[in-house]
């Protein structure tokens, strides 16, 4: 690996370090800022989705653009951005303004980790490419793991709001980075912004999302909810109508003609919704229902963080050698079987003997799953369209979390004590299940091509 290619690792992990950190961070901040600023469960589900709307909608736009306009100016944007709305987080006097501060850092972070990984995918070749995506993997979601340890450590002893603070140093040695790269963009004198297309696809996501949070409170017969909830479908419905015919479509519907893309936005859709059940389920349960500290309950994840860490780079080479789909299948499966031996915990919890072994299962599985399913899905794109694939997969990501968590509720029977905690887990166990099932009828080894042969769909049987 040359000097120019790790300085070119180390920014994407970096600026996707501080996006992927705060998307866990908050959970388990979420009693503390309850705790101060009021709201209950819905607040807290604002707090999580707010973020995950604008991150989720517009990821595909940032896509577009760092495919147009070049992924360093796009990261730029993110970084600065980011840094702003953390810091307005920090200081929120009330939940309303934290809400709007997480949407707008959500935005910032839309630009932050396609373009990351497309700077990745263009200037890495062959194993050398699925070795960078995999320690490119291991770091970013580590940081989605570790996230409540450092949350937790700044919850007991300082504020939570200075773990939003924190998101100005990673950022600003990430700028230093980029200068010091000292590289320019190419930008494509044709370029065009969709942006009626980003403003139907935030609107109808937000209208969908806000009926599902709001309905335990007002029920279906509101007009409040069945009017947001029909009017965010259609405008989400006449966005992919639309991408049909634009000129520059933010997302590119030929691209779903690939059988290992569509494929593996599906698997990713079920394990990035059952990752995201899992990880508030359990940050808030250990806090709110069993008691541990904030520091403690970061503590929790860290088995799994360790896991990601030291097999994340070598799953990623493995798949590239022998091929994703069995990790694709095998990993959803063990993570499914870690799940279920949460059903062990009892009240009061016993870390050792019923959370341990499920969280080490769970971290092997994440290990084996993630690297390889990142490889399958950038792997079968041409490679000048891996700003806008991976913008494309992140915002399933994203979104699975966003519907995931708007459904709280429902799943857990509208309280998150030990009966709920068993019924996420058995919920987040049957997605894994499903990512598990979809990755091995679907995913094709012979679809992810070297390099230089990406250019054409697969069309696997």
């Amino acid at each position: 690996m040359s000097r120019s290619q790790r300085l070119i690792l180390t920014i994407a992990i970096l600026a996707s370090f501080v996006a992927f950190l705060d998307g866990t961070l908050i959970n388990v901040a979420l009693p503390a800022i309850e705790t101060e600023l009021g709201g209950g469960l819905t607040t807290q589900q604002w707090v999580v989705d707010a973020y995950l709307i604008t991150l989720g909608s517009l990821i595909l736009l940032a896509g577009s653009i760092s495919d147009a306009f070049g992924r360093l100016l796009v990261l730029r944007i993110g970084l600065y951005g980011f840094a702003a709305a953390s810091v307005v987080i920090a200081i929120a006097p009330d939940p309303v303004i934290l809400i709007i501060a997480r949407a707008v850092q959500g935005a910032a972070g839309a630009f932050l980790v396609p373009s990351s990984l497309a700077l990745i995918t263009s200037r890495f070749d062959g194993a050398m490419r699925g070795r960078a995506i995999g320690i490119w993997t291991a770091m970013t979601t580590g940081a989605m793991i570790v996230g409540p340890l450092i949350g937790g450590v700044f919850v007991d002893y300082l504020s939570w709001r200075f773990a939003f603070v924190i998101n100005v140093v990673p950022i600003g040695i990430t700028l230093w980075l980029l200068h010091t790269l000292g590289e320019r963009d190419e930008r494509r004198p044709d370029a065009r912004i969709d942006w009626i297309g980003a403003a139907l696809c935030t609107f109808g996501l937000g209208g969908a999302v806000f009926a599902l949070i709001e309905q335990p409170n007002l029920g279906w017969g509101s007009p409040v909810i069945w009017g947001t909830f029909a009017a965010g479908i259609l405008l989400f419905a006449l966005f992919l109508w639309g991408q049909r015919s634009a000129t520059a479509p933010m997302l590119p519907l030929d691209l779903f003609r690939i059988r290992n893309f569509w494929t593996g936005n599906i698997a990713t859709l079920f394990v990035y919704a059952a990752l995201s059940l899992n990880g508030f389920v359990v940050t808030v349960y250990l806090q709110q229902e069993a008691g541990f500290s904030a520091t403690l309950a970061g503590l929790a994840s860290l088995p799994t963080t360790v896991m990601m860490v030291l097999l994340s780079a070598s799953m990623g080479s493995l798949s590239d050698r022998f091929g994703p789909r069995i990790f694709m299948t095998v990993g959803p499966l063990v993570m499914a079987g870690g799940s279920l031996l949460l059903l062990t915990v009892t009240d009061p919890v016993n870390y050792w003997l019923q959370l341990l072994p499920g969280l080490i299962l769970f971290g092997l599985g994440l290990a084996i799953t993630v690297s390889p399913l990142t490889a399958a899905i950038l792997g079968a794109v041409d490679p000048a369209r891996s700003g806008i694939a991976s913008a494309v997969n992140n915002a399933i990501a994203r979104i699975a979390g966003l519907l995931i968590i708007a459904t709280l509720a429902t799943i857990v029977a509208g309280s998150l004590d030990l009966d709920g905690f068993r019924r996420a887990a058995i919920v987040t166990a049957g997605l894994m299940v499903a990512g598990g099932i979809v990755s091995f009828l679907g995913i094709r080894n012979s679809d992810v091509a070297p390099v230089e042969k990406r250019a054409e769909p697969a069309t696997g049987a």
